[in-house]
């Protein structure tokens, strides 16, 4: 069909009508090509027309010439339970000079689910009127996809939210740069944004969205916060969500879980650019042993065509925590680690540490030195862990103190300083695949977890410090071992220091690309007491670089014991009668702790 150019008064409108039809399921899609070309050729939209709907939907636009080849345009239509048909207009202004045309119009996959025989198992089910089988995740997600309603039928209105009559019991954070807004139809800026929303599919329905004009910067977030849910086990709580993510400089969208409220929690799943103009549906399982918080963070890219939508949130499976109105927060020592509020009954003085499980008193000099002198493990608790690979997305009781600083408060998001990030090649964006690792050394799978300083944020040589706990005293062998990935055309340096009361010393340096590919590091330490370790990366020119550690670990630390025992023939006894072999003497190396393996007189 092609439109012919036949008067010139001042405004002029062709259209072309459907058919009527009565109804579509919930994955319907519309595609036909387009031709739009000549000098004044004009606008052309395809409006949705609904029964007992006053104002039209528009689902498509051309607005100018677009040269002379055809086009294909796909529009979701989703589930639209009134009789509907289209109208396909086209306005010209006065002056007409060009060809509109349009051709191959085709509907996929607008049906209803069939009727079945019969429909068994726990992860199906049985519509009442129209007998479909359809999967168990697609109840009561605010979508009928029975065509009858039963699957959207006594559900918790606590769990769902198609945003039509308010936020329902989400809520806006405090803590975040500017708010989601509620809205109908398209959002001001074209060519970003849904042109409608996803519950009913046209003009009337509401969503929400994340504006990115100004007053809006680059890499500002919006953050909306769920209702609290008690525990999770095996997954058998389930987020469905609806995204838009339409734009030539869409960002990010990203879902944490959280169970300490003053901190951002961890990375359930993220989104990074554009997703082309259709609400696109997210399932997530979530396991949690505490009660949670599950955050949706946008963030703003760097122009006003990246705006952001949301709709028809739903929760199925989990319930609704009864218990506080809050969950904790985090009381920080300055390993960030959680430290209780009482301690046992005591005889200690304050040069000594209680056993928390028995309050046994100890020598400080005994807490975090790698070896459990209480019986609860208590005096190595709030120390760094021996070994860390970072997989359940836990940091070993490392932290950064610029963070900490910065935030008054341990591990809550700051945006745009170069700073140590938990990451894995599963969530990697696609300009970061050249240079950051694909996969994790401990499982060297997408989905295992490193620590990376991530080189998008900050400027040329900024630092970001990655820092254990007060180590108390460590052994004669003691070593860290760990691996780094540098690979990038602009990689800074990695540096592994040793940070006394009184003085910082550097141990290990490496700088530039080493390819893309892990690399095993060796850093000895021997006896040193009251001490840091420090990983600090620096930044390089640019961000094609992000410098990479994973399986961190202190081997043979924990200091020597005086067993109360003479030594034997093999073994030589150090003047603070430690035993050690003979075969330690004289070899440059303080095996005894007081140097007397390596005294001239020996």
């Amino acid at each position: 069909m092609f439109i012919l150019k036949n008067s010139n008064s001042i405004s002029q409108i062709a259209r072309l009508r459907s058919p009527k039809f009565r109804q579509t399921g919930a994955n319907c899609t519309l595609s036909f090509w387009y031709y739009n070309y000549g000098q004044s050729v004009g606008a052309a939209e395809l409006q949705l027309l609904v029964d007992g709907l006053k104002q039209p939907t528009v689902l498509w636009r051309t607005y100018y010439n677009e040269g002379n080849q055809w086009f294909k345009a796909v529009i979701q239509l989703g589930r639209l339970p009134h009789p509907f048909q289209f109208s396909l207009d086209k306005i010209s202004l006065g002056f007409y000079d060009g060809v509109s045309a349009i051709d191959d119009i085709r509907f996929e996959n607008c049906a209803l689910s069939p009727p079945a025989l019969s429909c068994e198992g726990p992860n199906h089910f049985w519509c009442r009127e129209t007998k479909a089988c359809i999967d168990s995740l697609l109840v009561c997600d605010l979508v009928d996809d029975c065509g009858d309603g039963s699957d959207e039928d006594n559900c918790n209105p606590d769990l769902q939210c198609n945003f039509e009559n308010g936020l329902c019991n989400w809520e806006q954070s405090v803590k975040d740069d500017f708010d989601w807004i509620r809205i109908q139809g398209p959002t001001s800026t074209v060519n970003t944004g849904p042109l409608k929303d996803h519950t009913t599919g046209t003009v009337k329905g509401h969503y929400i969205y994340m504006e990115s004009s100004e007053p809006r910067q680059f890499q500002d977030t919006a953050i909306l916060l769920s209702p609290l849910f008690s525990p999770s086990i095996n997954g058998t709580c389930v987020f469905r969500f609806h995204y838009h993510m339409f734009g030539k400089q869409v960002y990010t969208l990203s879902v944490f879980q959280r169970t300490v409220s003053n901190a951002q929690g961890w990375l359930l799943w993220y989104k990074f650019g554009n997703q082309e103009n259709r609400w696109i549906r997210q399932t997530l399982r979530i396991s949690s042993s505490k009660p949670f918080q599950i955050l949706v963070e946008g963030t703003v890219g760097d122009g006003f065509t990246g705006d952001i939508g949301l709709d028809d949130m739903s929760f199925l499976g989990c319930t609704l925590y009864n218990g506080k109105r809050n969950l904790p927060t985090i009381s920080t020592t300055t390993s960030g680690t959680s430290v209780p509020a009482t301690l046992p009954m005591n005889n200690c003085t304050e040069k000594e540490f209680v056993c928390r499980a028995s309050g046994r008193c100890i020598q400080m000099t005994q807490k975090c030195d790698f070896r459990s002198d209480c019986s609860d493990k208590s005096d190595e608790s709030d120390c760094v862990m021996e070994v860390c690979n970072f997989e359940d997305k836990n940091q070993c009781g490392w932290y950064q103190p610029a963070l900490e600083q910065m935030t008054g408060s341990y591990s809550i998001h700051t945006t745009n300083i170069f700073k140590w990030k938990l990451g894995r090649g599963a969530n990697l964006y696609p300009e970061q695949e050249q240079h950051s690792p694909l996969t994790d050394h401990t499982t060297f799978t997408e989905e295992g977890w490193y620590l990376f300083a991530d080189s998008s944020n900050g400027e040329f040589g900024h630092t970001a410090d990655f820092v254990t706990p007060v180590i108390s005293l460590t052994g004669p062998k003691c070593k860290i071992i760990f691996w780094n990935h540098m690979n990038g055309s602009t990689i800074g340096s990695l540096e592994v220091l040793c940070k006394t009361s009184t003085r910082t010393s550097k141990l290990w340096t490496q700088s530039g690309t080493q390819g893309a590919q892990w690399k095993r590091a060796e850093v000895f330490l021997g006896i040193r007491s009251n001490f840091q370790v420090i990983f600090r990366a620096k930044r390089g020119v640019s961000y094609m670089g992000d410098v990479a550690v994973d399986d961190i670990t202190f081997e043979d630390c924990s200091p020597l014991l005086i067993s109360g025992q003479p030594c034997t023939s093999e073994e030589f006894t150090c003047a603070n009668k430690y035993c050690i072999p003979k075969n330690n003497l004289c070899d440059f190396v303080n095996d005894c702790g007081d140097n007397s393996d390596e005294s001239p007189t020996t």
